[in-house]
């Protein structure tokens, strides 16, 4: 299976639509999984700059909300996206809340997991082990290719090549220099 032979969900005037990842062919892709009352959760604001940023040179950045881990990212998908465009006046594409871990995995997470194992450029020391330690005990983690928490990033390039994955305390600006290199800057 290739990224683009996959099929995501979004949600669009309250109907479910289908997504073929193909829509974004030939894009730099950064995919993230988020929560909106998470202490991450202004990571949104950092996202949204870069995508403002580099919008426009083919950054695409695919938003999935994911309820997980300690069910932060409560709400329906109306709810959760209401929350963001207000909060953090987000604007690139959001679809249907998944699961990241575990026997209802969303097929995209399964193959990102399977590309790229290793999580590259630590954020927060003390975090990871807080993160890493929460996420056991909800039982939510249990190999090391699993997520670990919200906010986890893959950054894809415009082949569609898992090239890097980050974990869930790396800011979206620390990943500069790693979208510019994929968008050719």
């Amino acid at each position: 299976m290739k990224l683009y032979d996959i099929i995501v969900k979004k949600r669009e005037n309250r109907q479910d639509v289908d997504v073929a990842l193909s829509e974004f062919k030939g894009k730099v892709l950064l995919i993230v999984n988020t929560a909106t009352g998470c202490g991450l959760t202004p990571q949104y604001e950092a996202l949204e700059q870069l995508y403002r940023k580099y919008k426009e040179q083919g950054l695409e950045i695919l938003d999935f909300p994911c309820n997980q881990f300690m069910e932060q990212a409560k709400g329906d998908d109306e709810e959760i996206t209401s929350f963001c465009t207000a909060k953090y006046d987000t604007t690139f594409p959001r679809f249907k809340k998944i699961e990241v871990n575990g026997p209802g995995e969303s097929p995209l997470y399964t193959f990102l997991k399977a590309a790229v194992n290793k999580r590259e450029g630590k954020g927060n020391m003390l975090m990871n082990i807080m993160i890493a330690i929460s996420s056991r005990i909800n039982g939510k983690s249990r190999q090391e290719s699993d997520i670990m928490w919200n906010f986890e990033k893959f950054l894809v390039d415009r082949q569609g090549n898992v090239v890097k994955r980050f974990d869930p305390t790396v800011k979206p600006e620390q990943l500069e220099a790693y979208v510019e290199q994929l968008l050719g800057k």
